[in-house]
């Protein structure tokens, strides 16, 4: 099940990616079926508190009728900075799946982990879900950036 769910996030991750989007997707399970979706959005919306997980979450809880997911796992193909972890917490999500681990803002277990610290609620957190795939979409879009940042400068040199 843990597959099927987190190729659901990759799906998500991918349309970010196809918008310009750093590819994060996300998504929220209560009884087995998908409540709440989302993917990255930050440039999109022109807003930083447009992450993948906020936008599940957010969705989930108006679909649900209620701000409580205690009977809800987030299924996410990055693993949550401290923000979308602080969502986690405050929306009670009962467990955190994610895929690659985030060297720079991982708030889970890489950088930091904030469900250490003691707060009223603590997920159960399993990592590691597709990794490959989920960094490798990642690895591919910066890749790519990276590219067409290269070939944008020279253009501009060539055109001075």
């Amino acid at each position: 099940m843990d597959k099927k769910y987190m190729k659901a996030a990759l799906k998500l991750a991918q349309k970010a990616a196809d918008e310009g989007e750093v590819p994060v997707g996300a998504v929220v399970v209560c009884d087995g079926k998908i409540v709440g979706r989302g993917r990255n959005r930050r440039e999109t919306k022109k807003n930083a508190i447009h992450h993948a997980e906020i936008e599940a979450i957010e969705k989930a809880c108006k679909k649900l009728g209620g701000w409580r997911l205690h009977k809800c796992d987030l299924y996410v193909t990055l693993e949550p900075c401290p923000m979308c972890t602080g969502a986690i917490i405050n929306a009670r999500i009962k467990t955190l799946y994610y895929g690659a681990k985030d060297e720079k803002a991982g708030s889970c277990g890489t950088l930091v982990n904030l469900f250490e610290l003691p707060y009223n609620h603590k997920p159960e957190v399993i990592s590691g879900v597709m990794e490959e795939e989920c960094a490798d979409i990642l690895k591919k879009f910066f890749k790519d950036l990276r590219e067409r940042k290269k070939i944008e400068r020279k253009k501009r040199r060539a055109e001075q």
